[in-house]
């Protein structure tokens, strides 16, 4: 456990209990396996980006609180420039930027999302989370499973999905695939 996903884990354990709710109720309450939902708290396990979206939602904290600590403070606009956004390590197959870190209270979590090439070789590594979430591929091409149904998008293709469903991605062709997430 690295001291980024313990520290994540913490801070959400100390918003439930200053609610004085367990793990167990907040869990199902958000519709996370309880077991699962243990697992990130405890740090055994990292929690996933949507996963922590809701967490922040559900506390009416921003993303950027839960993830480094820090209150995000502009209000009317967060311009994040080439290269210059925040990067968020959640799974190893995949790299976040945090394009919109400095915006307090967000509708939607935008991300700059990089599958590696590796990825293809690999399992398709299915989540869920509450919420919805817009993807658009900028370059590369990307298989996406969605509720089971594969999809291969390239660039200028996007997929709109309840994100309870159990979905996935992986970058194919052996070259890396960046697309744009949003997470609502």
């Amino acid at each position: 456990m690295t001291d980024e996903v313990r520290e994540i884990a913490q801070r959400v354990r100390v918003l439930r209990e200053i609610e004085e709710i367990s793990g167990e109720t907040l869990a199902k309450e958000l519709g996370f396996d309880p077991e699962e939902y243990s697992d990130w708290e405890s740090g055994k396990k990292d929690f996933p980006v949507g996963a922590l979206v809701e967490i922040a939602s559900r506390f009416k904290v921003d993303l950027q609180e839960l993830i480094a600590g820090e209150t995000p403070k502009l209000r009317a606009f967060c311009l994040s420039k080439a290269g210059k956004a925040p990067e968020v390590s959640r799974r190893p197959m995949y790299t976040y930027w945090n394009l919109a870190y400095k915006f307090h209270r967000k509708k939607a979590e935008p991300f700059l999302v990089e599958a590696n090439p590796e990825t293809e070789n690999k399992p398709l590594s299915l989540n869920t989370h509450p919420g919805q979430e817009f993807d658009y591929v900028i370059e590369g091409r990307l298989l996406v499973s969605v509720g089971g149904h594969e999809m291969e998008l390239g660039p200028g293709d996007s997929v709109y999905y309840d994100s309870n469903e159990p979905h996935g991605m992986k970058a194919l062709g052996g070259k890396r695939a960046r697309f744009l997430a949003m997470v609502m």
